[in-house]
Parts: C-alpha cells; structure tokens; sequence
C-alpha cells in the first residue's frame, strides 16, 4: 500500500502511556517519513513530549471538559485523516474522537475495549493478550501493514534541563533517585521503608535525591520520608519540570518508584529502574527494557486479596487495596538495590 498522507494518533494521557506511543512514533517515521503526524495529548503531557520533531501536537485540556473537547474540534476543523489511532479506551477519550475526521478508525481487540470504543473504531489491532502496554501501542501499526521491529525513543531534553541537572547532581558520584508518590495512591509504599533504603544508599556511598511534582500530596509525601531519613538526601520536590526530570534521571544510575510515570520516563532514557510492585503486574506496566531490579509481589498480592494466582487472573488486572504494597518489605527493595549496584560495578 502507498503511505497515507496524514494519520491522528489519540493518547491524551498519562505521562507513562504516552512515553509508550514515542516508539511507535519512531516506526511511523522511519516507514513513511512524509506522512504528517498530529498528535492529541493531554495538557501536562505536552510538555514532556510537545518538542518531537516532525510531529504537530493538538492539546486536549480535559479540566475543560466540553469546551477542551471543542478545541481539539475546532483545531482539527476542515481536516480529514487516513487513518485514527485511537489509543485510549477511556469514555472520554472514546467521545473526543467522535470530532476527528478519519477514513480509517483503527482501535483496541474486543477484550481491551470498554466504554463504547467499539462504536468509535472501525478496525482492530490484533488480539493479544500478556502483552506489555507499549507492545500493545506499538501494535497500532500492524492494521496499517508495518511491524514494530525497534523500540527507541530520543525524547529531546533542552540544553537548559540539561544544565540545571547538571548543576544539582555535578560530577560522576553514583545516583539514586526516589520518586516515592504514584498518581493513584494505592500504589505508594510506606514513607519509612523508602527512607531505609536511601540511608542504606547513602551509607554505601550513593548520592541519593528525592524527586516529586509541586502537588500538595507530593510534597507531604516527600515531609514524611525526610523525617525518617538519618541521612539527609537532597530535596528536589517540585524543583523540576518534567524535562528537568527527564533530564535528572539521564544523569541517575539507579531509580526508585512504584508504578508511574517517572518509571518509564527513566526506562526511556536508560536508567535502570527499582520499581515497587504488588498493586500491578510489571510484565504489563513495568519498566519495559529491563524489570530485573524491580521488586515483583504481584503475585502474592492476587492470591491474598483474590484468592487466586496472578496466573488466573485477567491480563491487565489491578489489585489496588488498602495494604497492598505493604507486602513488599524493606528487604525486598533492599536486596533488589544491592543487586543492581552489583551489576552496575558500584561498591
């Protein structure tokens, strides 16, 4: 088939996911370097991914509700597509994707579907299931006849983030960095157990810095692990951007986080990632290139509150109870950081 002239890609959020389409991207790009990209995201996600070359951003700011969705409308007026990528099953999502003109409406197999999106797609992605998200992502291209062979991203960070990185993690001391506050709640660990691995990273030589957004809930969070730090870490909550982020964690050997954002900002860039998992399954929404550090209780975590083995689960299952990361013990993270420092050749 010939290229197609234009194509809309639809992944408003979150900040993980939409680290996820940027290799897909990159397969779109290499394939059909003339094809014009629009890109739908969310207002804070554009400023992570917003300076991609060769792609035209179209922000959706959902704290609008209506009007956000007559904006992306109205921007899109008197354009029409050859192809949706619909990748976003959530209602609103699915109902913003109603004002986007395209010839083919490629979206999620039956079993990922929900909240209508079968009604707003006329094309499937194959069925699959156990697939990380971003395999899962990167299968948008197959309906259109390429195949994601690569995984790159090449998110750019500008040579001011790069500098003021620079500026708070100078010189070459091995790295920790502690992203201790998951979006959903449900998913962060206790205050005092991440405060007993920084110490025992700081006791071991690391350079540890504690990493957050300028939300309130971020930087109670952040109060809480200091008060129990016996070795002060440096305090960068609410400090960066996300490109600042971005930027931190290029220069980081190591990250610690439960499942979110950071985690796959940090995987993009190379970092290896100690992540905290017990309320999601990492084989679906860990760190996509390396899950060797993370710390995996997923399993027991379906058997204590589901009464069954991750293995009988649905694909994709959350298991997001009161409790549920307090199944990961302070030694699991520890013996987890000892075993990346190992393989990392540091102490």
């Amino acid at each position: 088939m010939s290229p197609p002239d234009s194509m809309c890609l639809l992944r408003t959020s979150a900040i993980g996911d939409v680290t996820h389409v940027v290799p897909l991207v990159r397969t779109l790009q290499a394939a059909w370097p003339q094809t014009r990209l629009t890109w739908i995201v969310g207002k804070l996600e554009r400023k992570l991914m917003g300076d991609l070359p060769g792609v035209e951003f179209v922000t959706f700011d959902k704290g609008n509700g209506w009007a956000g969705m007559r904006e992306v409308w109205t921007a899109l007026r008197g354009q029409r597509f050859d192809a949706l990528l619909q990748m976003q099953v959530a209602l609103r999502s699915n109902l913003l994707s109603l004002g986007i003109k395209a010839n083919r409406r490629i979206g999620y197999d039956a079993a990922r579907a929900k909240d209508l999106h079968g009604l707003v797609v006329n094309e499937r992605i194959p069925a699959r299931s156990g697939e990380h998200v971003l395999d899962a992502i990167g299968s948008f291209c197959e309906p259109l006849g390429l195949k994601q062979t690569e995984v790159r991203w090449d998110i750019p960070i500008p040579d001011e983030a790069q500098a003021w990185a620079a500026e708070q993690l100078p010189g070459d001391t091995p790295t920790l960095l502690v992203s201790p506050t998951s979006s959903h709640a449900l998913r962060n660990w206790q205050p005092e157990r991440y405060a007993a691995v920084m110490d025992h990273a700081a006791a071991r030589g690391w350079r540890v810095a504690l990493v957050g957004g300028p939300s309130p809930e971020e930087r109670a969070m952040a109060d809480v692990v200091l008060a129990h730090c016996k070795h002060a870490p440096l305090d960068l909550t609410g400090k960066d951007t996300l490109k600042k982020l971005l930027a931190l964690l290029s220069r980081a050997e190591l990250l610690l986080t439960p499942d979110s954002g950071p985690m796959h900002m940090a995987n993009a860039v190379g970092t290896k990632v100690l992540g905290l998992h017990a309320a999601s399954n990492p084989n679906r929404s860990g760190p996509y290139s390396d899950r060797r550090w993370c710390v995996d209780k997923y399993d027991a975590a379906a058997r204590k509150y589901l009464g069954k083995p991750a293995s009988e689960l649905a694909w994709g299952t959350k298991i997001e109870k009161p409790g549920v990361m307090d199944l990961i013990e302070t030694g699991d993270a520890i013996e987890r950081f000892d075993a990346a420092s190992a393989h990392l050749g540091i102490g």
